[in-house]
């Protein structure tokens, strides 16, 4: 393969901060074109939850943007979206295709037989997430996990877990590359305060897509029961999801200490990670989850379930509780505001940790190592 590597990738709505998908690409592209990569991503056309002045960039920091058809409906946004992004790549002049999700790998046998070397990242396993246990969205991610199986040249997953999974369910050897994470900026409480009265270390924090497999259900129940002044902040948009954001909302309507923002950015993201009490990612079901690499990186003492891909993340520099259980969760969160002093050496360790462990430009180097056959 040429010095130069071409490359399309898709599986990602757009470069931007909707989901863990959107973070992983936006960061790996951005590295990659610095080392001299030719990138085209693939993305889906239509609104973007950050507004619309971002829906159809595209040039961004040297990244080449093309939007492809998309059927804007429940369940045939990403089927229609990677489809022409697949037939896209196919015909286009690249040297390697790199898919991201179960769903979109689905035509990973479209490249593929256009000779082009695919690469496909599983981010974790999606059939098992709660909007697409039946039906045709089930089947579909199902299928696509099976031919990018069948297809694709590299498979990269994020967390032992699932490449266990992949050996066990197919015989198929996978390349375990975590995602990374930066080092950033703390900052004082300014806009927050401003917006929600929120002071440093005055909430316990929730940050990602307001979706059932998070366990928000459960975070609030055992909140609800939890003795203290400090605010419990839910953080995030809902995705394919709004039934569910009203549910939490009346879940909680009964306590005024629980705050819903919305979808969240920029300076105020930052302020949020900056100046919790504690963060918290009550999951049933992670990939690799990018928000608790990022909660750490804050220097922040983090309470998490059992589950494997968050266990493995913080060994035993966080607080965790058994998976699924209120009680397990508030009995925690409870201990956690009757000892700060815990959490204060908690919070002392947890940002050098993580960005030792986690990092980006390693990331890419491995990535573009696959991309190269080796």
């Amino acid at each position: 393969m040429k010095d130069k590597i071409t490359v399309s990738m898709f599986g990602q709505k757009r470069l931007s901060r909707e989901g863990g998908i959107e973070i992983v690409v936006k960061e790996l592209c951005t590295r990659m074109v610095q080392d001299g990569c030719q990138i085209t991503c693939y993305n889906r056309s239509g609104h973007h939850v950050s507004g619309a002045e971002y829906d159809r960039k595209t040039e961004y920091k040297g990244i080449c943007q093309k939007f492809v058809p998309t059927i804007e409906r429940k369940g045939l946004a990403a089927v229609s979206s990677s489809f022409f992004a697949a037939l896209c790549s196919a015909f286009g002049k690249y040297d390697v295709v790199h898919i991201h999700a179960e769903g979109p790998a689905f035509f990973s046998w479209l490249p593929k037989i256009f000779g082009k070397r695919v690469v496909v990242t599983i981010h974790g396993i999606d059939w098992k997430r709660e909007k697409w246990k039946s039906g045709f969205g089930s089947k579909f991610i199902r299928q696509g996990e099976k031919n990018a199986v069948k297809y694709a040249d590299e498979m990269i997953v994020l967390s032992k877990g699932v490449q266990d999974y992949f050996k066990d369910m197919y015989g198929r050897n996978t390349r375990f590359i975590p995602n990374g994470v930066n080092r950033p900026e703390v900052r004082k409480a300014d806009l927050i305060t401003d917006k929600f009265g929120l002071t440093k270390d005055s909430y316990i924090l929730f940050l990602g897509r307001l979706v059932p497999e998070k366990g928000i259900r459960y975070l609030i129940e055992a909140f609800k029961n939890v003795k203290t002044n400090k605010k419990l902040v839910i953080a995030g948009g809902s995705s394919d999801t709004d039934s569910f954001t009203e549910e939490l909302k009346e879940l909680a309507k009964d306590d005024n200490r629980i705050i819903f923002t919305g979808f969240v950015q920029g300076q105020i993201l930052d302020e949020l990670y900056s100046n919790t009490y504690i963060y918290t990612l009550p999951s049933d079901l992670e990939g690799m989850p990018l928000s608790l690499l990022e909660a750490m990186s804050y220097g922040n003492c983090c309470l998490v379930s059992d589950i494997p891909e968050c266990a493995e993340v913080v060994e035993d520099k966080a607080l965790i509780f058994k998976k699924s259980d209120v009680k397990s969760l508030r009995e925690k969160m409870q201990d956690a505001c009757d000892h700060p002093e815990k959490v204060a050496k908690m919070k002392k360790q947890s940002a050098d940790f993580i960005c030792e462990k986690y990092n980006w430009d390693d990331v890419v180097e491995k990535t573009i190592e696959l991309y190269r056959g080796r």
